[in-house]
């Protein structure tokens, strides 16, 4: 969406943290750009993870169905947190950059049907807090405060501005 070229280089990380989701994903996005960048001399390379936080408890990825139907009773009705980490680190110089995004979302009354019908589609299965609001999540989500693209898993905005501050492209200041 902002017109740049990329390549997308899944890195297989230690996914485990410890401490409040708003310091882990900073961690974990940290240790993502890190083992993209192995053996890299130049380019930009980005990491970013995403949790949902409910009262100070991380919710990940479910482990299976149950479990995705387990977290979407506890947001239902009720507001979350987002937390999306994001680092951006330039192979050439060794800069490297580190932000955190936090969102505020409010699921809606979700029925047991509905929770069942929801993952039983499989979408909740590979998202943070077993949704996804660029997908049928969306129709969940009653209410936003925050960055919209936050949630989804990659601040735009934020982006934006790092690539600005790396003195990148067309987003230099």
């Amino acid at each position: 969406m902002l017109g740049l070229e990329y390549e997308l280089s899944p890195a297989d990380v230690d996914e485990s943290a410890e401490g409040p989701p708003a310091e882990r994903v900073a961690l974990l996005a940290g240790r993502k750009a890190a083992a993209a960048a192995k053996g890299r001399r130049e380019g930009l390379i980005l990491g970013a993870d995403t949790l949902v936080d409910v009262d100070g408890q991380a919710l990940g990825k479910p482990k299976d169905e149950e479990e995705a139907a387990r977290m979407l009773a506890r947001l239902a009705g009720r507001w979350h947190l987002v937390h999306t980490g994001m680092c951006l680190f330039d192979a050439g110089t060794g800069k490297s950059l580190q932000k955190t995004v936090t969102a505020k979302v409010r699921m809606g009354n979700l029925s047991e049907g509905e929770i069942c019908a929801y993952v039983r589609s499989g979408e909740p299965m590979d998202k943070a807090g077993a949704y996804a609001i660029q997908g049928l999540g969306g129709s969940l989500v009653e209410g936003i405060e925050g960055d919209y693209f936050a949630v989804m898993g990659l601040s735009l905005f934020a982006l934006r501005a790092m690539l600005g501050e790396m003195e990148f492209g067309l987003w230099r200041p």
